[in-house]
């Protein structure tokens, strides 16, 4: 049964409540915790009974911290890379191009540093060196350092690190494992298949902290003081949050840690970034997710490729500063890219059709910085997993998005092992690869049926789910604040989204080229103002701004607006639906 009678709302979705049991459960955490009822409809979602209400509001570090040598080759790792620190070996980092990749570099660079020592970075270029270790680099990296340490990337590398001849390898990542691991050291990663799975929801930046948490035990049990670890958790917690990791178990603890730990602005990378995408209030995943973590992202996309890690651990003001200017600009060449290339891959692929198991576009030239948020969006237009290609000649390298419950990167995988594939991988939520164009439609078809078979393909687009209806005289900066205490929220833990019913439109206009900006009152003195971003890229902006004094249900999620040091809610607005 829909919630509001909404069947079919101004975007095309069926809007749906809380289930009985989660409406049961509420009333019973607020008679048992007596919380408010809003975070308890939060709690309540998540499964969380009343006794263990308080420690699930107060996620304290070191009791969900996991033991690192919970995880195989840790133990190996950690003694290696303090091997080669004591001895004052060269170490050489190689990283990927993304925000983990950035920020699991920053980690060891700002570590080694503290301990004395100067490590190599090195990050591969996305356009002429593709994903992971290639065998040139390491060849390179290995005639001139004793250790390699390969971070984000490298659990697939065999042939690139059998060639880093002379030198020793460490792999600390989280993507899926082959069958087999290449010849090295250590690789020190959760979602290996020998592994039980159990801590599969870190990202790289987790995994190399924990390899550091367990330095600093090795180092604790000599006698020796090492670096201070929880001023470290402002890189932990952007990696999390910005490469979509679920904030559950033991992220959820680093997210809300590394948040406080960023609010002090002690970081020169972050303080400047923060500055130039003019957060005005403390950050929160939110600021993570879509501020910085893409600026960090762009310099991998269609620049630099080095230019987010450096940022990320530099220690002078001035150079952070130069860095930020340089990565907010090409966040900005980077959404004019985006937008070319979104536009041509959805018209594309509805003229395949948006109902397929498997959503997907390839074009001529399409840059492969942007083909992964091109099929994001794909993904949330059509619900269903989404591949874009960009083809350079014959070649092309293209990126994957999936919904809940279909693992996209195994299929990938499958798809290499059955050579219709040059290369691919990745993990449940996001992949790469690479396609001659000769085997693009043959791969896509099979993609398709492996995809279908997980139940891909099964759903119309995505119901919108509500936690519960909220008028405006309720809506206040308190209630937001002891809604976040259930946070943070991200991916696997979603904040709560609510329906404001029967509001009348007081003032509408339209902000930059596709959001809208509305004053929304119930008619009896309260009021709320709302924002909704790509309002005009849908039916939505064009009804409410032309709304000839209809009431509507405005679904959305409350946030707390900063300006001129004043603060006020602020609805963000996702859809709407006229009030019957």
């Amino acid at each position: 049964m829909s919630f509001l009678g909404v069947e079919q709302s101004l975007s095309g979705r069926r809007w749906v409540g809380p289930s009985a049991d989660v409406e049961r459960a509420t009333e019973m955490l607020v008679q048992q915790a007596g919380l408010p009822r809003a975070v308890c409809q939060v709690l309540a979602r998540r499964g969380v009974p009343a006794m263990e209400a308080p420690g699930f509001l107060d996620p304290k570090l070191k009791e969900l911290l996991p033991d690192p040598r919970a995880m195989k080759d840790m133990e190996t790792a950690a003694t290696r890379f303090l091997a080669a620190v004591r001895a004052k070996q060269r170490i050489a980092v190689f990283a990927d191009y993304d925000v983990d990749g950035g920020s699991s570099a920053a980690l060891l660079l700002v570590w080694l540093r503290q301990m004395g020592l100067q490590a190599t970075l090195y990050v591969p270029d996305r356009i002429d060196e593709g994903y992971g270790p290639n065998v040139p680099a390491m060849q390179d990296l290995a005639a001139n350092h004793d250790l390699i340490i390969c971070v984000d990337c490298g659990t697939l590398s065999h042939e690139p690190i059998a060639a880093a001849k002379g030198a020793d390898v460490i792999v600390l990542d989280h993507h899926l494992g082959g069958e087999t691991l290449p010849d090295c050291v250590a690789v020190v990663n959760p979602n290996r298949q020998d592994e039980s799975g159990d801590l599969g929801y870190l990202c790289a930046a987790g995994v190399v902290f924990l390899m550091l948490v367990e330095a600093g035990r090795q180092l604790r049990e000599a006698g020796v003081k090492g670096p201070d670890l929880i001023s470290l958790l402002d890189l932990v917690a952007l990696a999390t949050v910005a490469d979509v990791a679920p904030l559950i178990g033991a992220n959820r603890a680093l997210v809300r840690q590394g948040l406080k730990v960023m609010a002090q602005r002690q970081r020169p990378g972050l303080v400047a970034l923060s500055d130039v995408a003019r957060m005005d209030s403390a950050p929160n995943s939110y600021h993570l997710g879509f501020l910085l973590g893409p600026r960090v992202n762009a310099g991998g996309r269609i620049g630099q490729a080095d230019l987010g890690a450096r940022l990320l651990s530099t220690e002078s003001q001035p150079e952070a500063e130069a860095l930020s200017q340089r990565l907010d600009e090409l966040n900005t060449e980077r959404r004019d890219i985006e937008n070319a290339v979104r536009a041509a891959a959805m018209e594309q692929a509805e003229e395949r059709g948006l109902d397929a198991p498997l959503v997907w576009a390839a074009g001529e030239g399409w840059h492969p910085g942007v083909v992964g948020i091109v099929a994001s969006r794909l993904k949330e237009a059509a619900n269903r997993p989404a591949i874009v290609i960009g083809f350079d000649g014959d070649e092309g390298k293209g990126s994957g998005r999936s919904v809940s419950g279909i693992d996209l990167g195994a299929s990938i995988q499958r798809l290499a092992a059955e050579g219709l594939l040059v290369k691919g991988g990745g993990h449940k939520m996001a992949a790469g690869l690479t396609v001659m164009r000769d085997q693009l439609e043959p791969a896509m078809a099979r993609l398709s049926e492996l995809l279908a078979k997980q139940g891909a393909g099964d759903s119309g687009p995505a119901d919108l789910k509500l936690d519960g209806t909220l008028m405006p005289g309720a809506a206040t900066v308190d209630l937001i604040e002891q809604i976040e205490k259930a946070g943070p929220f991200g991916a696997s833990a979603p904040a709560p989204r609510y329906a404001l019913p029967d509001l009348q439109i007081r003032f509408a206009k339209r902000v930059g080229e596709s959001h809208l900006k509305l004053s929304l009152s119930d008619g009896v003195g309260a009021g709320l103002d709302a924002i909704a971003f790509g309002a005009f890229d849908g039916p939505m902006g064009e009804k409410l701004s032309n709304h000839g004094g209809a009431r509507f249900h405005f679904a959305g999620r409350l946030e707390v607006n900063t300006w001129g040091g004043r603060q006020s809610v602020q609805l963000r607005l996702e859809d709407a639906a006229e009030a019957n």
